[in-house]
């Protein structure tokens, strides 16, 4: 080990001995602060008021939320066309502007169809 290493070394130890030391001083001083705080405030009382609520406040019913099944997002009619439709898929690429920079992001776009070259192709 270098010169140099040994000094910072032997400073770093002197610093950590500081500080281990600072808090042991702070952590004796401070039941002694909360002992004369408490003496003051035996002293001398204050009256407070309570807080209250006027008027009270009613109480509401709790709102009802009608919940429904949520159709496939991206294909079109949300319904189901037949047994012979075919679903047909067009993907794709676009450009995204994001905060970090433009990036491709893959896209596709579904719908059904009952066209027969559409079944065709699918065969």
């Amino acid at each position: 080990m270098t010169k140099a290493e040994q000094v910072r070394v032997g400073v770093m130890k002197h610093i950590g001995l500081v500080a281990i030391l600072v808090f042991l001083a702070g952590a004796a001083a401070w039941p002694a602060e909360r002992a004369a705080a408490q003496s003051a405030s035996a002293d001398i009382k204050i009256a407070q008021a309570v807080p209250q609520q006027w008027p009270p406040r009613p109480l509401r019913p709790t709102a009802r939320l009608r919940v429904t099944p949520y159709p496939a997002q991206g294909v079109i009619p949300h319904y189901n066309p037949g047994p012979d439709a075919v679903r047909v898929c067009n993907a794709h690429y676009e450009q995204e502007y994001r905060p970090s920079g433009t990036v491709i992001v893959p896209r596709m776009h579904c719908y059904w169809t009952n066209d027969p070259r559409a079944r065709a192709a699918a065969e």
